[in-house]
């Protein structure tokens, strides 16, 4: 069982190619606060990676408050949010993340990636389900 209090290891995404996976997979939904790309991960559980940009906080401690904001988001939203790998990237330059906001707004934009995966996988099975065009004839 995971600990409520905590960040385990299980839900964190660690290595670079889980990230260049879901970057590559993965669907995007934008909200106010932060992006959000999400990928299906086969596991009964989410994951979550943070990608917070040197460029745009130049303070390291600007930038790991942001970080413990959207883990703190996330941990207490786990139980709702679908079984995806979530990347949470923040949407604005400058952002001072507040936990209930932040909370909220990735429910709702994890939502809306697995709607738009869903989706993607619905067109691709119905596509797949198609018989072939006949090729052309050339005269």
């Amino acid at each position: 069982m995971i600990s409520r209090r905590r960040f385990p290891r299980l839900l964190r995404i660690r290595s670079g190619s889980s990230f260049a996976r879901i970057y590559r997979d993965g669907m995007r939904a934008r909200g106010e606060a932060m992006i959000v790309v999400g990928a299906p991960n086969g596991l009964g559980h989410p994951r979550l990676g943070l990608s917070v940009g040197k460029r745009i906080w130049k303070s390291a401690v600007k930038r790991n408050r942001v970080r413990r904001v959207f883990r703190e988001a996330f941990r207490l939203s786990a139980a709702e949010l679908p079984h995806l790998d979530l990347v949470m990237i923040p949407a604005v330059p400058k952002l001072r993340p507040e936990t209930p906001a932040v909370c909220a707004e990735l429910l709702r934009l994890a939502h809306r990636v697995e709607a738009k995966l869903d989706r993607m996988e619905r067109e691709r099975s119905a596509d797949s389900e198609l018989p072939a065009r006949p090729g052309r004839r050339t005269h």
